[in-house]
Formats: structure tokens, sequence, C-alpha cells
């Protein structure tokens, strides 16, 4: 379940990255789908991938809050 898991967060987070410049919101969608990658990472033990992944949600999420404020 864990790796069906994974699996499906890394393949939402590539079809979001993909769609970005379509719109913000796919930015914000990108960086909520790379929480859930992190958190796969933390569960599976591989603790730099979950901190990294957290990293990508941070700035994604920090993009998409200056997208909507015109910056």
């Amino acid at each position: 379940m864990l790796t069906a898991y994974g699996a499906f967060v890394v393949t939402l987070m590539m079809i979001f990255y993909a769609l970005e410049s379509r719109s913000r919101w796919f930015t914000f969608a990108f960086g909520v789908a790379c929480l859930g990658s992190s958190l796969y990472g933390w569960l599976a033990g591989t603790w730099p991938f979950g901190v990294v992944e957290a990293v990508w949600a941070l700035v994604a999420l920090r993009k998409w809050w200056l997208l909507g404020r015109g910056l």
C-alpha cells in the first residue's frame, strides 16, 4: 500500500508540475502533492527524501502565494 501511495503522489506531482503554467492552482496542487510525497518519504523511512520534498512543497506554496498577490 505504501508503494502504491508513493507512486500515486509522485505521479500527481509530475502532472501538476507540467500544468503549472496554465493556472496558479496547479502550482498549489503541486505543492500539496509535494507534501504528500514528503509524507511518503517519512513513512518509508527515507527521511532525506521527506526533507527534500517538504522543501519543494514550501517553494511551490510560496510561489502560489506570490502569484496570487501579483508578484
